[in-house]
């Protein structure tokens, strides 16, 4: 570091050493890269020889070195720093500033002494930048420009290898030959790699061998042996040291842990566990039906596991099916055909298991394929009867008779025993029953008349029922299609509205009509129109055939007015061309409008007399809602009016025997008798005329000529007596009846009703004085109560 004249000395344990070495060979040259001033070791420089002579150069050294990790309890010393301005006075103090000065490195402001106070790490920082000066103590003032120094961390072997993306895992195909590159395994060093071997790594192998080696220098791991087989054993564990120093003694070292998977390759043919195999399969078995399934089993896994099924021979051919299944790899063999025990008992089948995917490499091992032999028995099964057409066309005509032969249908029994077959129809499929069927011959019939434009299409299920067995059924399909016959008049097509107008002239045409016939004859429909022969003759219309199943109405005069006559009725023909032709006559209202020039009518009818007299759409609306609201509102009095005259007796259905009134009145004992009237209870015989029941609807069993004679029915003293002691009684031994004295209600029905008969016909033998004249004033409907209660004479009212 240049600092005018003067000379920066740096010494470091190291330095000292190799000085003597540089000063003899290196002469001039740098120590470690650190310029030197030769004025500053002229004495170190002389005790080496005298001999050596070199000139004096302008340059001073600029870096220190300091070894890292150091462990002793003095601060470690660095370097020295010295002016040639100092004379040793104690003029000049020195500063160190920059990165570590003060917490790290320290200088001894005198001498110029470097010291580092703490333990360095090179891989925390490998080297520091500071700035030196020299100052006057006195003035504080430079007295040579500030100079600029770096101070390296010396690297020593401290950090072990370490593996960053360990543990590993690798793949290697099984029978790899041997060197098959596996994994290449990276460890790094922190230390420094440009100084000495602490960074030089080598690779070994502490665990996989013989199977696994590993190449030192790269750390590419290697298959050790051939013919690894998965099957045997798929999985390996490594351990794989790095040590540095290039492995000598005193190296540090890392490892880190390889797991190794062989891969499958198809080295394997699939193999049946069996030679022969056998099943049963029932004759009835559907089609498509999953009969057996059979596996060969083979070693290998994934994609060299796949196998394929076929039959190479056999007489199941055709009969049989084999197909792998994608997911277990079985042979599924499936029915394509229907089985019959009677026809043939058993089948016999070769099958052939072969892989897919094949590695040619191991084709020298033999073929990878093996074969079976599969028994199939087939088992008897009884059968339902089976028909010889499951389904059966059939036609007739809906003109046919109740009781007409339409088909026959026919079915077997499959089994050896050949049962005999009783037919019926399913109703399910025949609700209204229009047809039967022939229980021992299966001949089926018409039951009702049919009407081909109500159903076309009859779909009815016929089943066949064993008699031997009736669980066993058998169904078939009858279909049964209605033939056309001309039993439906022509129509019109639709309900047409058509409007005439009052300017409308001779031989316009004012509607077109057609017709829709429900029959369907099978060279189409054709329609012929005309008037009916009343009014063929009339002076207001006629009608064209267009011979397209239209016609048209026109117009035989002009001069029509609504208010002469409103509305035309035009009886129209129309007859159909089926064998027997049938017709219909069919009215067209013609309404006369008035149009505006256009031909749109504008009003037509009784409308457009309202109209002439004044009165708009809106005004007739507004009328029809009065009229609406008035009629509700008479219905609702009428309601409230019927309700008000509901009559006081009670509802049979009503429980009125036991309605029980509650008064939450304290009573005052004994004494207190104005609360309640005892004597209802202590004297039973007292009855009180004056009070009508009012909860027992009065019957009327005779009418009398004269008044009958009245009764009274005094209640059995005895029978109600008995029945309120035990009411008293239950009352008394009641823990929640009150404490105090109550009135106890009791609803009972004696044998006969104290209350004589509530009918007002009784009235006419009685004296009474009220007048019922009034009646009379009524109207007719009360004319026969006025003569019954009226004054006049009466005494032959009943003659018998």
């Amino acid at each position: 570091m240049q600092i005018g004249s003067a000379v920066w000395t740096g010494l470091t344990v190291m330095t000292m050493l190799l000085l003597a070495q540089w000063e003899v060979g290196c002469w001039g040259m740098t120590l470690n890269s650190i310029p030197l001033r030769p004025a500053s070791l002229r004495p170190l420089r002389a005790s080496v020889g005298a001999s050596l002579q070199r000139h004096k150069r302008n340059w001073v050294w600029n870096q220190f070195f300091v070894l890292e990790e150091y462990t002793g309890d003095d601060p470690l010393y660095v370097g020295k720093l010295h002016s040639d301005v100092d004379k040793g006075e104690g003029k000049v103090k020195y500063v160190l500033n920059g990165e570590g000065a003060t917490s790290i490195f320290t200088i001894d402001e005198n001498t110029g002494d470097i010291h580092a106070t703490k333990r360095l790490d090179r891989e925390e920082q490998a080297y520091y930048t500071l700035r030196a000066q020299a100052r006057d103590r006195a003035t504080n003032l430079p007295v040579e420009p500030e100079s600029e120094f770096v101070i390296k961390v010396q690297d020593i072997n401290d950090n072990e290898p370490k593996f960053l993306d360990g543990p590993y895992n690798a793949q290697v195909p099984e029978m790899s030959p041997v060197g098959t590159s596996v994994v290449e395994v990276k460890a790094t060093d922190a230390d420094d790699p440009t100084y000495g071997n602490s960074a030089r790594v080598v690779y070994s192998i502490l665990e996989g061998q013989p199977y696994f080696s590993v190449e030192p220098k790269t750390g590419i791991v290697r298959t050790a042996l051939p013919n690894m087989d998965r099957e045997a054993r798929d999985q390996y564990l490594l351990v794989i040291q790095a040590k540095d120093m290039v492995g000598q003694m005193g190296g540090l070292s890392g490892t880190t842990s390889v797991t190794v998977m062989l891969t499958d390759v198809n080295d394997n043919p699939p193999r049946f566990s069996r030679k022969s195999y056998q099943f049963a399969v029932p004759e009835s078995l559907p089609v498509a039906s999953v009969v057996a399934k059979i596996k060969a089993l083979d070693s290998d896994i994934g994609p060299n596991a796949e196998m394929d099924y076929r039959i190479i021979e056999g007489d199941g051919l055709g009969v049989f099916r084999v197909a792998p299944d994608k997911d277990t790899q079985e042979g599924v063999i499936t029915l394509q055909k229907n089985l019959d025990f009677e026809t043939k008992s058993s089948y016999t089948l070769k099958i052939e298991a072969s892989n897919r995917n094949i590695d040619p490499r191991f084709l020298s091992q033999g073929p990878f394929s093996d074969t079976a032999m599969v028994r199939l028995t087939v088992e008897n099964v009884d059968e339902p009867p089976i028909f010889s057409s499951p389904l059966s066309k059939m036609v007739v005509s809906e003109a046919a008779k109740v009781g007409t032969i339409i088909g026959t249908v026919s079915a077997l029994d499959p089994d050896s025993t050949n049962s005999p077959i009783r037919y019926s129809i399913d109703r399910n499929t025949d609700l209204e029953r229009f047809f039967n069927i022939e229980s021992t011959t299966g001949v089926i019939s018409t039951a009702k008349p049919l009407d081909r434009e109500a159903n076309a299409v009859h779909n009815i299920t016929i089943l066949a029922i064993e008699n031997l067995d009736p669980s066993q059924v058998g169904k078939g399909v009858a279909l049964i299609t209605v033939m056309d016959i001309n039993d439906n008049a022509p129509v019109f097509a639709i309900e047409y509205e058509t409007f005439l107008c009052e300017s409308v002239g001779p031989g316009q045409v004012i509607e077109t009509i057609s017709a829709v016939d429900k029959d369907e004859p099978p060279s189409g429909h054709r329609f012929f129109f005309s008037l009916t022969a009343e009014t063929a003759g009339n002076m207001n219309f006629t009608l064209r055939d267009n011979k397209d199943n239209t016609a048209s109405v026109l117009t035989k005069r002009s001069g029509f007015q609504r208010r002469e006559q409103a509305m035309y009725r035009l009886p129209v023909l129309i007859v159909d061309s089926g064998t027997p032709a049938l017709s219909s006559t069919n009215t067209l209202s013609i309404r006369v409008c008035d149009c505006d020039p256009d031909g749109t009518p504008q009003s037509c009818g009784t409308e457009a007399f309202m109209l002439s007299a004044g009165l708009s759409t809106g005004a007739l609306v507004a009328i029809l809602a009065c009229i609406i609201t008035l009629l509700v509102l008479v219905l609702l009095i009428v309601t409230m009016r019927r309700r008000k005259k509901e009559p006081l007796i009670l509802d049979e259905d009503r429980d009125v025997r036991e309605n029980i009134v509650r008064y939450d009145d304290e009573g005052g004992g004994e004494e207190d008798t104005e609360a309640f009237d005892m004597v209802t209870l202590r004297n039973l015989n007292v009855v009180r005329d004056s009070k009508a029941r009012r909860d027992v609807t009065p019957e009327v069993p005779t009418l009398y000529c004269s008044r009958p004679p009245p009764y009274k029915i005094t209640p059995d003293n005895g029978i109600f007596r008995e029945f309120i002691w035990d009411r008293l009684k239950d009352a008394d031994v009641d823990p929640s009846a009150p404490p105090y004295d109550s009135l106890q209600t009791y609803a009972f029905e004696g044998s006969g009703s104290v209350a004589e008969s509530l009918s007002s016909l009784d009235s006419l033998s009685t004296d009474s004085e009220q007048n019922y004249d009034y009646l009379s004033d009524w109207g007719p409907r009360f004319r026969k109560l006025a003569d019954l209660y009226g004054h006049g004479d009466s005494s032959n009212i009943f003659s018998s």
